[in-house]
């Protein structure tokens, strides 16, 4: 069994998407991102499709230009990405070449000593990288026994019980939980033996962004940076909390260093590519969800975001395939099949994006992304009242949500426009 571990719910409204869904993610980096629930605020259109028609609000450069055409017919000034996953977008000049990435480092217990103590972290260290738990556990424990004094098992048999647990992951995922709150005072015990042992400090971190404690947990990874500054799980831990407290420029940095330090980790690539989409920057979220797709060709996950990446800049073309393999291999994730409908639509493949859509929906009929596309492309479509019906359940999931609150104003206005009833007065 894979173990899994916490990921970070990404803000929508900073990523300019619809709907951010969130999967917690696998693997040794516990400082994951959540994955883009990605559709892109969906465009619509009239019901004759007149290029006098307004597009709606949340529709791309290419509709509001040319508002018969589908976005698909763009030719965005940049040169186009190519939908081979494992070739990186293009990216502008630099005046100087990047410098070698550094040794990776890993966030290991053992202490390299080669005393009996040490080789059952280490053996420890194998098993839980393995997600062999139950041997990592033992492992630990005969090491805790042959060094009582040694902080190094205590957070080792954490690590083990958090991975073990049924406790969610996410960012603020289990802010009372009294297991989260359990395994922050045995991490404070190992600090009492060593206040100045820098992994206690990254495992406290994380478990306090667990219980939603941002700034005690930047806090409590700060120190660990100090203490720890090129360990790439200390970096990647306080990019996160660094996005959790509002702070995503200072996050690209750490997250940034992070896969400096362990480039073949595709968990911290993941991380980076979120920060680059957050900052604006999806040209280079591009290049670190490629190098994550070569590394991980089987994760559903990092499909999904290169396709998410690629449709921020507004092409459809090179998300597609990404999209389809990641719903081929997890065909219920309904975010994923939410993210492949809008890169139909975008497409100019109205029915297919009709049809998918329908089934996001189906998936998990609360996920308001999976409405708002479904009502974009029936719009474009023609079939108006079916439109207004999507848009109007997805209000109902949430009555703040401003792309459906403008999709239903504009397609009052469209309704007015097609009957040739005259505006209603102010």
């Amino acid at each position: 069994m894979k173990r899994q571990f916490w990921s970070l719910v990404v803000p929508c409204a900073a990523l300019l998407l619809v709907g951010c869904g969130a999967t917690q993610s696998s693997a040794r980096d516990t400082s994951a991102l959540a994955p883009r629930a990605l559709p892109l605020p969906a465009p619509a259109a009239s019901a004759a499709q007149s290029p006098a028609s307004p597009p709606l609000s949340g529709a791309p450069e290419c509709a509001r230009a040319r508002p018969d055409a589908t976005c698909g017919e763009a030719t965005p000034a940049q040169p186009q990405a190519r939908a081979d996953a494992s070739s990186p977008a293009p990216s502008p000049p630099k005046a100087s070449p990047d410098p070698p990435a550094p040794a990776p480092t890993e966030s290991r217990l053992s202490h390299g000593a080669g005393t009996p103590v040490d080789d059952a972290l280490a053996a420890g260290d194998r098993a839980y990288e393995a997600d062999d738990l139950a041997a990592a556990e033992a492992h630990y424990e005969r090491a805790r026994k042959l060094a009582v004094k040694d902080p190094a098992p205590l957070i080792g048999l954490v690590r083990v019980a958090l991975a073990k647990s049924d406790v969610p992951t996410d960012y603020a995922a289990a802010p009372k939980s009294a297991k989260i709150l359990a395994l922050v005072r045995k991490v404070d015990a190992a600090l009492k033996l060593d206040d100045a042992y820098a992994p206690a400090y990254v495992e406290r971190g994380r478990l306090l962004l667990i219980l939603g404690s941002a700034p005690e947990a930047l806090s409590a990874l700060g120190h660990a940076e100090r203490l720890a500054p090129e360990d790439a799980e200390t970096q990647s831990a306080l990019g996160v909390a660094l996005l959790a407290t509002g702070n995503p420029a200072e996050a690209l940095k750490r997250l940034r260093r992070a896969a400096e330090l362990d480039p073949d980790n595709a968990e911290r690539l993941t991380n980076l590519g979120t920060a680059y989409l957050l900052q604006g920057e999806a040209r280079e979220a591009v290049r670190a969800f490629s190098r994550a797709t070569v590394l991980e060709p089987n994760d559903a996950r990092v499909h999904g975001d290169l396709g998410a990446a690629y449709l921020a800049l507004n092409q459809p073309e090179s998300a597609l395939p990404e999209l389809d393999r990641a719903v081929a291999l997890a065909p219920t994730r309904a975010t994923f099949v939410s993210n492949l409908s809008y890169a139909y639509f975008l497409s100019g493949k109205l029915d297919a994006a009709i049809a998918t859509a329908t089934r996001a929906t189906t998936l998990d009929a609360k996920l308001g992304s999976a409405w708002l596309n479904l009502g974009t492309a029936l719009a474009k479509k023609g079939d108006l009242a079916a439109a207004e019906r999507a848009y109007r359940k997805a209000l109902s999931l949430d009555a703040t949500d401003p792309r459906a609150q403008a999709s239903l104003a504009e397609l009052a206005e469209m309704k007015q426009a097609k009957s040739g009833a005259p505006p209603p007065k102010p």
